[in-house]
């Protein structure tokens, strides 16, 4: 398929969805998350400031039977979303490019291999990264209605918010990227 068929001009891939204050779902409330793809077929993202409680790398690593008695670097391990919460993915810069590796936009890739894993564990991982344990999915157009019940704000991805390690402030520098402050939102709608 041609690269222009794989991508429309609507495409949200590569940019960044901020949670609107009024988020009903408690899973997603103040999410930041980085769309990996979004086309007819409906869309994937990683909550990219959000930690999954239970396990950290190490152990993560010890469970896919990778022998690493110390990882050369730690990657917190990310709630990436509510689905397929055992699949593990890797974003990261485009330093690291594998077999299995996806471009996703300018410098960001998209890894789900455990290669990445024991390449990071070893010191030869990417730069960047962010390890998530599952996704944030929508169906066709299913994302497209969330956005225009005003659930999200969108904004070009900003690679020092992406991969910064300041996860308690990331949804609020997000807005603050579109010029919006929290004062300006308010999570009654139609309200004075």
């Amino acid at each position: 398929m041609p690269q222009s068929d794989k991508k429309s001009l609507t495409s949200l891939t590569g940019q960044l969805l901020i949670a609107m204050p009024q988020m009903p779902d408690p899973r997603f409330e103040k999410s930041v998350i980085y769309i990996c793809a979004h086309n007819a077929d409906g869309a994937m993202g990683l909550v990219v400031n959000k930690l999954f409680d239970g396990i950290g790398f190490t152990q993560l690593l010890h469970q896919l039977d990778i022998d690493v008695t110390e990882p050369a670097r730690e990657l917190r391990v990310h709630f990436g979303g509510p689905v397929e919460s055992g699949r593990g993915f890797v974003l990261h810069s485009d330093d690291y490019n594998r077999e299995g590796s996806m471009p996703v936009s300018d410098g960001v890739m998209l890894t789900a291999t455990v290669e990445i894993l024991r390449a990071v564990a070893e010191g030869q991982g990417p730069e960047q990264a962010i390890l998530a344990l599952g996704y944030a999915g929508w169906g066709p157009g299913q994302l497209d209605q969330e956005m225009q019940a005003n659930g999200w704000l969108h904004a070009p991805a900003d690679r020092s918010i992406l991969f910064d390690a300041d996860l308690d402030r990331k949804w609020e520098r997000a807005l603050a990227g579109l010029g919006i402050s929290l004062s300006m939102l308010s999570a009654d709608i139609g309200h004075a």
